[in-house]
């Protein structure tokens, strides 16, 4: 018989299913790395925004999750999710499609650029909750550390890859025209997710449950649970120091340290390096120390290395800073995938997308918080200070998850859904 870690290592790439979903996943998330240099780098430089106007361009656009995070989970459990993904990538095409067609026109405003960041964000959530619901039915319980692993894997490349490219397409053809590649990465994702299976309508219960009450349920399973509200926090509070300090680095090195957007974009790709180590050595460091052991003390070993982020500057500091930032992304890459797989593992297949929305309504409120208390900071304390702040929290995230049960988690549990029987089953 296979050991478990065999079948994982060869699980989910056996499913169509999860080729294409992974597939679509990369273009749309190369995407977005692509606009999270390109769309700021337009309201600093084209439109001479200040720290507090890119404090809320970033807040707005993961506002949406504050917004309907937690009702998108309900919906999505009662939609067909083939459905949901491909929604979500044309309507974010149409919205970064209309950015280069305003500024060619000579119409662009920072009022068009918050429209669109928060619509986007409002897509955004409905393909990320509907994609980490699916997961688990596309590859089951033996492919899910190995597909979890892959998703942040082709994420964090996109880091590097979309990043790295986002800067140097803005130093080459400015940031308007950036946003092009943006519009035609999340078509060509629309269009693969063609091929996922369709399937008939989801079953209606007799008794249609209130909305507020599906909401309550997802929150229970979250909150009440140990190990879950740990994952939670610590996410919570890591999401919060990243967006403290990325939020305000385009003004850092455009404008104080007088560098181009291309240093900026490699800066943002050795975070992006991080996550992909992080996201490769998650299994091994999982398989040796146990997978809780492995989160809490990857943390304890690593987290530090983001107080030295506050340091960047031109010169030998530039670098320092450079790896700093990768090493607390290293860190980042291995709590996501041993983090998400521990979540999915310990929810009923009814609750995953309320849980995962959950989990995103958290996640994505601490970056809307992050975001504007970036722009505040900025504007009354310094730049500098904010970063301080920032660091401070993602050098002590990772207390929630040591002081819970999940540091004595040697492997994952038994999943709380039917896994074989959610393999078999088409994807709604």
């Amino acid at each position: 018989m296979p050991s478990q870690t065999s079948a994982e290592a060869r699980g989910p790439w056996r499913h169509a299913g999860f080729r294409t979903l992974f597939t679509a996943t990369a273009l749309s998330h190369l995407s977005t790395q692509i606009g999270y240099v390109a769309v700021p780098l337009i309201a600093v430089t084209s439109l001479d925004a200040t720290a507090g106007e890119v404090g809320l361009l970033a807040t707005l656009s993961t506002l949406a999750f504050l917004l309907i995070g937690l009702p998108a989970g309900a919906w999505v459990d009662r939609m067909r999710h083939r459905r949901v993904l491909i929604a979500a990538d044309l309507t974010r095409a149409a919205l970064f499609a209309s950015v280069p067609v305003a500024w060619a026109a000579g119409v662009l405003t920072l009022e068009q650029l918050y429209a669109v960041v928060l619509f986007s964000g409002c897509a955004t959530v409905f393909f990320d909750v509907g994609s980490q619901s699916v997961l688990p039915q596309l590859v089951g319980q033996e492919g899910l550390l190995s597909a979890n692993a892959a998703v942040v894997g082709v994420q964090a490349a996109s880091n590097v890859a979309g990043r790295g490219a986002g800067g140097g397409l803005v130093a080459l053809l400015t940031a308007p025209v950036a946003v092009v590649g943006m519009g035609i990465l999340h078509l060509a994702a629309a269009l693969r997710l063609l091929a996922l299976d369709k399937a008939p309508a989801p079953t209606r219960p007799e008794r249609p449950t209130a909305l507020r009450t599906q909401i309550a349920e997802g929150l229970r399973h979250v909150l009440h649970h140990p190990e879950l509200r740990a994952l939670a926090l610590t996410a919570s509070l890591c999401n919060l120091g990243t967006q403290l300090v990325n939020t305000l680095l385009p003004i850092l090195f455009t404008r104080q340290l007088g560098l181009s957007a291309a240093w900026l974009g490699l800066f943002w790709a050795m975070g992006g390096l991080g996550i992909l180590l992080g996201s490769r050595c998650a299994r091994p460091l999982a398989g040796r120390l146990g997978h809780g052991r492995a989160i809490g003390l990857a943390a304890i070993v690593l987290a530090p290395a983001a107080l030295v982020v506050p340091f960047v500057d031109r010169g030998p500091w530039l670098a320092v800073a450079a790896v700093g930032w990768m090493l607390t992304t290293f860190d980042i890459g291995i709590n996501n995938v041993l983090s998400v797989s521990l979540r999915q593992t310990l929810t009923p297949a009814p609750l995953l997308g309320r849980t995962n929305a959950t989990f995103r309504f958290m996640l994505s409120g601490s970056l809307a918080i992050g975001s504007a208390l970036a722009g505040l900071l900025g504007e009354l304390a310094g730049i500098r200070t904010a970063l301080w702040v920032g660091a401070g929290f993602l050098a002590l995230a990772f207390l929630p998850v040591f002081l819970s049960p999940v540091r004595k988690r040697r492997r994952l549990p038994q999943p709380l859904w039917e896994a074989e029987a959610l393999v078999r089953q088409p994807i709604r």
